[in-house]
């Protein structure tokens, strides 16, 4: 895997680059988490549209909340993440809305952008524009692939696609598929793989096209400018199983636990299925979706006993007998 950084950009990497690689944004928000829908409620369905950038006075406490692009405070020098020992991602087999076969190894050798995404969803329209022209600058070394969820109307679909001129394959995904990539919780999704197939970043929610053109252009060895690449263990960020590997979770407070006890706790957490009816374990569920009010007070539960246990019953004394003394004799009476 070649990983480019340190590298001036070239003058030709687009209008948010200046030639010696710097922004010609007042600020940068690269992997700004924008709107997202929940493929799960049908109320994100609302209209939506790209939001301006949010005012100088909070973009500073935002990035430190990024953890997919977040700044070095000393240097301020913008970092990318990307999995050390990616997983393989999931193989699969469909059929486009073109006819075609849409598979991921039909793309192997190139960097991969797999992207769930729906008609309806309003941060997904929004994205599309720039996906376009990432598959127009990058095609001979990238492959976009468009794989749609909640949406099975393939007439308004393959209408949508040609307004919008997209120019990468677009197919129906199965449920299968979409449970091998986490469920999908939020769209839209999208997954980096690197040149080998394998997943290195999942990004939810609408992003800064600069974000994803900068990861591509460092999977393909391309300068990008000051940018720091860093990598980090997955931990079920990227594949829901790896969530036995966490040390936190969503949502579950462990600071009041010795190191022994928050080892048997996450223990639990990995060998308890949650009664939400996600199939997952609780700490699975707790990765899958931040606001399951099951899983959070199962965990909860959990936590409170290791922290207080209650203590144990006193053990019983030696029985006493039922019997009952036998009478003085006359003899014992007279002494």
């Amino acid at each position: 895997m070649s990983w480019a950084s340190g590298s001036t950009l070239p003058s030709n990497i687009g209008p948010r680059y200046s030639a010696s690689g710097t922004s010609r944004y007042p600020f940068d928000w690269l992997g700004f988490a924008g709107l997202l829908c929940s493929p799960i409620d049908e109320a994100m369905k609302p209209r939506f549209r790209r939001r301006a950038a949010f005012p100088h006075i909070i973009t500073s406490l935002l990035l430190s909340l990024i953890p997919v692009l977040a700044f070095a405070q000393q240097e301020n020098q913008p970092i990318i993440r990307f999995v050390r020992n990616p997983d393989p991602a999931p193989d699969f087999k469909l059929t486009g809305l073109d006819g075609k076969s849409v598979t991921l190894a039909g793309s192997h050798g190139k960097i991969i952008l797999l992207n769930f995404w729906a008609t309806w969803c309003g941060p997904c329209r929004a994205e599309i524009s720039d996906l376009v022209e990432l598959q127009n600058k990058y095609k001979d070394r990238l492959q976009i692939l468009g794989l749609v969820i909640d949406d099975d109307d393939q007439d308004a679909i393959k209408e949508f696609t040609e307004k919008f001129r997209i120019n990468y394959p677009v197919a129906l995904a199965t449920n299968e598929i979409r449970m091998q990539y986490g469920g999908i919780a939020a769209l839209p999704t999208s997954f980096v793989l690197d040149a080998e197939g394998r997943i290195v970043q999942k990004h939810e929610g609408l992003r800064d096209p600069v974000l994803y053109e900068t990861e591509i252009r460092s999977l393909l060895g391309l300068p990008i400018g000051n940018v720091k690449v860093e990598t980090f263990e997955d931990t079920g960020q990227i594949f829901l199983k790896n969530a036995e590997r966490a040390s936190e979770l969503p949502g579950v407070d462990l600071s009041k636990l010795t190191a022994e006890q928050k080892t048997v706790a996450l223990h639990k957490f990995n060998a308890e299925t949650c009664s939400c009816g996600c199939t997952f374990t609780l700490a699975q569920c707790r990765i899958y979706d931040r606001n399951c009010q099951v899983s959070k007070t199962a965990t909860a539960k959990i936590v409170t006993a290791l922290a207080h246990p209650h203590p144990s019953p006193p053990k019983p004394g030696p029985a006493k007998s039922s019997l009952a003394a036998p009478p003085a004799k006359e003899n014992d009476k007279e002494k």
